[in-house]
């Protein structure tokens, strides 16, 4: 029996994304372990309980599972029937609960499998192994008793979440003094966050958004909140350091956690990528867009689904470009396999120019319609529909009106405007903007204002809730240290309110492309060493030269523009598969400087993992989003109004 990490996640040092890592793990260290000197490959049981199936699904296909041996994949808390002749693996969180189901499978007579091979998603308690290994008719029966250390669930190449949907109103809603509940989020959340450096080997410097304690305002527990995760963090890591082979003894990346207070607007103002608008503005169910083919025998038709996710290249090389520039490089693509293409320019030869639309209907017509055209014509059909529907709502305007507010071109004047001649919008635009109006201009909420604005914009009550809940979020007044762009409430005295300035070198191509998430900001500061040590602390207490720049010694510090061509380099196909682990060789020979990690407490925006996105390409070095949950605004929102059963005084 064994009861360790694994040595070597990397196979050899090659480099492999967060998600590659995972998968592999996964597949190599924990399915392919259990061999039968009888038969070359036998078929084996997985058992999980809910949080690790979300893991393993996030990182690995069906298919992957199967190709090692398994045959069956079972729910730890559900009626199983024995199958004393397989083995059995189980990927089981290390809770009490849990070994209670796993001894009850494997002891006494007459055991469900013939061995079993436990691997816990994060470290197990002394008590727990001592009861195991208190139970004699269940040892004999081990095959293995590891600590996988991997406990977070996989969205993106770059990016992860610790699946705490109800972060928000734990840590920052009405019940948030709740010490107890919300200190057991946060070392749950911590522990997950410490997982992903174990896989990965990296050992952090691990800052974070500290409070003033100096100030005359008292600091309430939500200002804590980051302080809080960073110490719990830091714990985990440093037992690491003596507990999972292979672990890095000096400081390999940077790890930076903020709460969603850093950024209030991101979360709500219309973003106008692809993925973002996709999210938005279609009725997704998670990343699953469901559409109707014609069948060819007539009838109502028939319903088919398709995953928008990193195995589709159209998806990735589409989904950080602004909404215009999707739809025109789709015609692109359907136009050129008209050209290409004798039947279709049969067809074509009794009109003149054909529509994207009508590019779509013929290609799906040829005999030779591929699967890969029937992904192009799906996403046509996606873009048709975000198009019509930005029409529709006339969101243009709004989305302009939403920008100029955040950069200071607009203001009082032009939202009531907005609201008076605007009467047809939909409610959950209206308070959208209002929010956004609130982040800038927090003073004309104050006493009855808040209920006059809300009655001009001719919104209900309950979304008043959403305003004046963002004032939790925000925390006290004094509480966060940096004002203007990180807090709800700031100088009202500034001769001119604004959020954000203009990225210097970032011309726009497209209109409406001007937003970009304050963690873009951070994230470049932590790279050059300019974060204000005083309101971002360290862990670590770093000296001076450990600013993280080793490997970006030679990038450029000014400012560079990803947005200025036509096709970013960060956006093009397969440009977020181009790995690099901290300090290696990318697959283009090019050096890399460490990883940067940055963690949102309380859920982070597609915008801000485009963001991480764009700065791997732009710094040289990989950044990785890691948060609570990914939240699109209409989820956002929801769980702003939860935040207080009872109405809160201005």
């Amino acid at each position: 029996m064994s009861f360790s990490d694994s040595d070597n996640s990397s196979h050899g040092g090659e480099y492999k994304t967060l998600r590659h890592v995972s998968r592999d793990r996964l597949l190599y260290e924990m399915l392919q372990t259990p061999k039968s000197g009888d038969s070359r490959s036998s078929w084996k049981v997985l058992i999980m309980d809910k949080v690790t199936l979300k893991v393993m699904s996030n990182s690995c296909k069906m298919s992957d599972i199967t190709d090692q041996g398994v045959s069956l994949v079972e729910d730890l808390y559900r009626r199983r029937q024995p199958l004393t002749s397989m083995d059995a693996i189980y990927f089981i969180q290390p809770s009490k609960e849990n070994v209670v189901l796993f001894l009850s499978d494997m002891s006494g007579r007459e055991p469900l499998y013939r061995k079993a091979y436990v691997y816990f998603s994060a470290p197990i308690s002394k008590d727990l192994i001592a009861r195991i290994k208190r139970d004699t008719s269940v040892l004999p029966r081990i095959g293995a008793l590891r600590e996988m250390n991997l406990e977070y669930v996989t969205i993106d190449n770059q990016g992860f979440i610790t699946d705490h949907e109800r972060a928000l109103e734990e840590l920052f809603g009405d019940d948030a003094e709740n010490s107890r509940k919300s200190d057991a989020c946060l070392n749950v959340m911590a522990t997950r966050i410490a997982t992903v450096f174990a896989s990965l080997k990296e050992f952090p410097f691990v800052r974070y958004r500290a409070v003033n304690l100096d100030g005359d305002t008292m600091t309430t527990v939500r200002d804590l909140v980051p302080t809080k995760l960073a110490a719990a963090v830091w714990n985990c890591i440093t037992t690491y350091k003596s507990s999972v082979p292979n672990f890095p003894q000096t400081e390999t990346c940077e790890l930076l956690i903020v709460d969603r207070s850093v950024d209030q607007i991101a979360p709500i103002i219309h973003e106008w990528t692809y993925d973002a608008m996709c999210h938005d503005l279609l009725n997704l169910d998670g990343n699953k867009y469901v559409y109707e083919v014609p069948r060819k025998s007539g009838g109502p038709p028939e319903k088919k689904e398709v995953l928008l996710e990193d195995h589709d290249p159209i998806w990735l090389e589409l989904r950080h470009t602004h909404i215009a520039e999707a739809s025109e490089r789709l015609h692109d693509k359907m136009t050129n396999f008209v050209s290409k293409n004798k039947a279709a320019q049969l067809q074509q030869r009794n009109g003149g120019e054909l529509s994207t639309h009508d590019l779509q209907k013929m290609v799906q017509a040829l005999p030779q319609y591929s699967e890969q055209m029937e992904k192009l014509s799906i996403h046509v059909e996606i873009a048709g529909k975000l198009n019509k529907i930005i029409r529709d709502m006339d969101l243009r305007e709004l989305g302009q009106l939403e920008q100029d507010l955040v950069f200071g071109d607009a203001g009082t004047k032009e939202v009531m405007n907005f609201l008076r001649t605007k009467q047809d919008v939909m409610n959950e635009n209206k308070l959208r903007l209002m929010m956004i109006y609130a982040s800038i201009f927090p003073e004309n909420f104050e006493d009855d204002k808040a209920s006059q604005l809300m009655q001009l914009a001719k919104l209900p009550h309950a979304d008043t809730k959403a305003v004046k809940n963002m004032k939790l979020i925000a925390g006290s007044d004094a509480g966060k240290i940096s004002k203007g762009a990180f807090s709800l409430k700031f100088d009202s005295a500034k001769s001119k309110h604004k959020l954000r300035k203009d990225r210097s070198g970032e011309e726009k191509t497209w209109a409406l492309f001007r937003f970009y998430p304050m963690i873009e900001e951070l994230i470049e500061k932590l790279s050059k060493g300019e974060l204000p040590k005083d309101e971002y602390q360290c862990m670590n207490n770093p000296g001076p030269s450990s600013n993280g720049n080793q490997g970006n010694s030679g990038a450029p510090h000014g400012p560079h523009s990803m947005r200025s061509r036509r096709t970013a380099t960060w956006a093009k196909s397969g440009s977020s598969d181009d790995g690099y682990s901290s300090d290696s060789v990318s697959r283009n020979g090019k050096k890399m400087g460490q990883r940067i990690f940055v963690f949102i407490i309380g859920g982070a925006t597609r915008s801000e993992l485009r963001v991480c996105h764009k700065l791997t390409a732009k710094l040289g070095r990989e950044v990785v989003l890691g948060t609570t949950s990914i939240d699109d605004p209409p989820q956002y929102i929801t769980k702003l109004k939860l935040l207080s059963e009872k109405e809160l005084l201005n």
